[in-house]
């Protein structure tokens, strides 16, 4: 059974950096372009990094492009988010999921919806905090 799971959260202060990896298993995630999602409390889950299956170009949202950094290495079937410069309002759940890549000519919308990708893993808390 295909599966992604995320691992790497934790606690950290503000400025401080982690990196979160998202590792495939039973299956390859080469032909998936895979997003970071973030739930924070009372707000809708935000997708807010994506990196595409081949060409491995990447998209940010606003609130994090230059911080946050997506790559992936096809090795190891894992997609990882290095993220710097942590801000309190970066605290949540974050999330990866997988989008099938393959017939489909674009990945990675901006915006992005939760409905574009159909798996998920369970979640792993990040808190920014001093």
């Amino acid at each position: 059974q295909f599966r992604l799971a995320e691992s790497g959260g934790g606690p950290v202060r503000p400025g401080g950096s982690l990196q979160l990896s998202c590792t495939a298993s039973g299956g390859t995630a080469r032909y998936l372009a895979i997003a970071w999602f973030r739930q924070t409390p009372g707000k809708e889950r935000e997708s807010i990094a994506c990196i595409r299956s081949v060409d491995q170009n990447s998209e940010y949202a606003e609130s994090v492009k230059g911080r946050f950094f997506i790559s992936r290495d096809y090795a190891k079937n894992t997609v990882s988010l290095q993220m710097n410069d942590l801000k309190p309002e970066d605290t949540g759940v974050y999330f990866c999921a997988g989008e099938s890549a393959l017939g489909k000519r674009y990945t990675c919308r901006r915006p992005d919806s939760e409905a574009n990708y159909a798996y998920w893993g369970q979640g792993t808390q990040v808190t920014v905090s001093a």
